[in-house]
């Protein structure tokens, strides 16, 4: 495995960081480890949005003198900088590519290696405005149509067929899309390409691939665009769903709506992803393809990258300390009661305890 410092390319400063703090005291269980001091950054997935949020609130109670910054910029530009030292951790919807992995960390030191752990797992929910439906139902097939822009209308054949009790408008239908680099983006087209490849030929990857439909930026632009719209479609984190409208995805020969437990369910029984590199690298391969309708495939495991040994030897404790909390029981119970997300189970939790044991943090 090359590791080798990039040193040509400059830390990349992350633009628009935001601090999320609150005086919220933990009521995940056990308590963070305390008396830790500096400061650390961190960007990336904005599916993670939410549980940041609660993490971070929970984890400077404990530790009033750290501040963690988290930018919601997306899973690109979070490993981007990253790799390019401008943060000491991603967040990211996507798992590294062998091509960064490869290519180096500018905040490891070289040859060190490097921490990729799932951290948030949660549903992507296909949520939808349209008028006088309340309830919806979609195959793998049909959704591939409406967001590659082949069935362009609500009382289409194919989507009356599968909904016989709805009312749909005879109305056109906005499909909303990411415009930036998204994992949420990346996982939704691997779900479709699994189970739908007839019709969605395009290698999943975190730009949206087809010139159709309305891009919006971040999971927050996509839901205020199906929202703020008429007839819309679209696809976001569940935790951001808020009111809108859910559709039900065609599982087996059921239509299943998303549940924590149900995407848990297809985590635990899918295999190591292409890239796994021994204990410090916990990719998953998901499976997409299970007819089983206990569980919920349309699913994103939102993993934390982060250095074994860092260049800055100071931030090393801050950030083993803060990855430890949050992919811990505590840290697992507070995302799942701030963004309904499904907690890692006890033996992918063991799992990313023993990788993060790896960061040198003396």
């Amino acid at each position: 495995m090359n590791l080798k410092r990039i040193g040509t390319i400059g830390a990349i400063a992350v633009a628009g960081t935001i601090l999320l703090a609150s005086c919220a005291a933990n009521e995940g269980g056990e308590t963070p480890a305390a008396g830790l001091s500096g400061t650390i950054d961190g960007a990336g997935a904005s599916s993670q949005g939410s549980a940041q949020e609660a993490w971070i609130a929970a984890f400077q109670t404990e530790n009033p003198d750290l501040t963690i910054n988290y930018d919601p910029s997306g899973s690109g530009a979070g490993r981007e900088a990253f790799i390019a030292g401008g943060v000491s951790f991603a967040g990211t919807d996507s798992a590294l590519k062998q091509e960064e992995i490869d290519g180096g960390f500018a905040a490891c030191v070289p040859d060190t290696g490097y921490i990729q752990v799932p951290a948030y797992i949660s549903p992507i929910a296909v949520i939808f405005n349209i008028e006088g439906v309340d309830e919806l139902n979609l195959d793998a097939v049909t959704l591939a149509k409406i967001f590659k822009g082949e069935i362009t209308t609500w009382d289409d054949a194919a989507i009356v067929a599968l909904n016989p009790d709805a009312t749909l408008p005879s109305a056109p239908i906005t499909a909303v899309h990411r415009s930036d680099d998204s994992g949420t983006t990346k996982n939704f087209a691997d779900y479709l390409y699994k189970v739908a490849p007839e019709v969605w030929d395009a290698e999943p990857a975190d730009p949206f691939p087809y010139a159709t439909g309305e891009a919006a930026q971040g999971t927050s632009g996509v839901v205020d665009a199906v929202t703020n719209g008429t007839n819309t479609i679209g696809y976001a984190d569940a935790s951001k769903a808020g009111d809108l409208g859910t559709a039900a995805i065609k599982v087996g020969d059921e239509f299943v709506k998303y549940t924590p437990e149900a995407a848990a369910a297809v985590v635990d029984e899918s295999p190591a992803g292409d890239t796994n590199n021994g204990e410090t690298d916990l990719a998953i391969k998901l499976d997409r393809t299970t007819t089983d309708p206990t569980h919920y495939p349309l699913v994103l495991v939102s993993y934390i990258v982060t250095c074994v040994e860092f260049q800055d030897a100071e931030v090393a404790p801050l950030v083993k300390g803060y990855i430890s909390y949050i992919t811990s029981e505590a840290g697992q119970a507070e995302a799942a009661s701030a963004a309904g997300a499904a907690p890692l189970s006890a033996d992918l939790s063991a799992r990313v305890a023993t990788a993060l044991e790896a960061i040198v943090a003396e």
